[in-house]
């Protein structure tokens, strides 16, 4: 085999390889085959959704201290482009997702970043450990591994928070969407020699599986859409790119053509 044919399947082989280490670094822990998320992020009514559950149930705990709430209103939708005035998104931000004050004990701005006032120090103490912020966890974590970990939760009195969870063993933060989906068991599957484990909704919540699954997907885009906003607007300008070169390459061969045309 000569030099060159093994350099092309070297060249070929590497980036397979890579990929393959990555999707088994992002499976999900313990073994856990990660559910499809299936998040649409040019969906702004879901991306609203999720912002208000995220202000509801996780941003007492989890900041979002790389993101302003006047430029993620902007960007899921709550814009002069859907009939928003300034005016109103002020409003809008204020009575449903800013609910951070500052030390003068006032509402804090719409320009302000999506912090909180949860000190590390209390979150230690409540939880064992500080608590993350999720800025960047749709980056770090993925779309899929948020959304399997949201289903996760199950029953577990051995915790100190009474839950633990298939994707995060050994969680130490509650169940906060318990309210919602109910709280779930840890079985077995009949028959199976290995023993593989599934949940079972044991005691049912507020809204049914379909509903909460809704709910899960809201949030989880809405978490992937923090983690890189460009993301809303570079695939386009990609495309964009795409074709300009391909116009371009057209040109090009044109020019080229004319240029050799009396060389044989």
């Amino acid at each position: 085999m000569s030099n060159s044919i093994r350099k092309w399947i070297f060249v070929l082989l590497v980036p397979i390889a890579v990929i393959g280490v990555i999707g088994s670094v992002g499976s999900g822990g313990h073994g856990v085959a990660l559910q499809s998320a299936n998040v649409n992020l040019s969906d702004k009514d879901s991306l609203q959704r999720g912002a208000k559950y995220y202000a509801n149930y996780c941003m007492g705990c989890h900041s979002l201290k790389f993101s302003r709430y006047n430029r993620m209103a902007e960007d899921i939708g709550l814009n002069a482009d859907n009939g928003f005035t300034d005016d109103q998104v002020t409003a809008f931000l204020k009575e449903n997702l800013i609910f951070t004050r500052d030390e003068d004990g006032k509402q804090v701005k719409t320009g302000s970043l999506m912090t909180n006032a949860y000190s590390p120090k209390a979150a230690a103490e409540a939880f064992g450990t500080s608590v993350p912020d999720l800025s960047l966890v749709g980056r770090s974590r993925g779309a899929d591994w948020i959304y399997s970990y949201l289903k996760g939760f199950y029953l577990d009195d051995s915790r100190p928070m009474g839950v633990n969870n298939t994707v995060f063993k050994d969680v130490g933060m509650p169940h906060v969407l318990a309210d919602l989906q109910g709280y779930q068991t840890l079985a077995h599957q009949e028959g199976d020699d290995h023993g593989a484990a599934k949940l079972v909704l044991s005691k049912p919540g507020k809204l049914s599986a379909g509903e909460y699954d809704r709910v899960v997907r809201d949030l989880t885009g809405f978490l992937a859409y923090v983690s890189e906003p460009a993301q809303l607007s570079r695939k386009m300008y990609g495309i964009l790119t795409l074709l300009f070169l391909m116009v371009l390459f057209g040109f090009a061969y044109a020019l080229s053509k004319e240029y050799w045309k009396d060389i044989h």
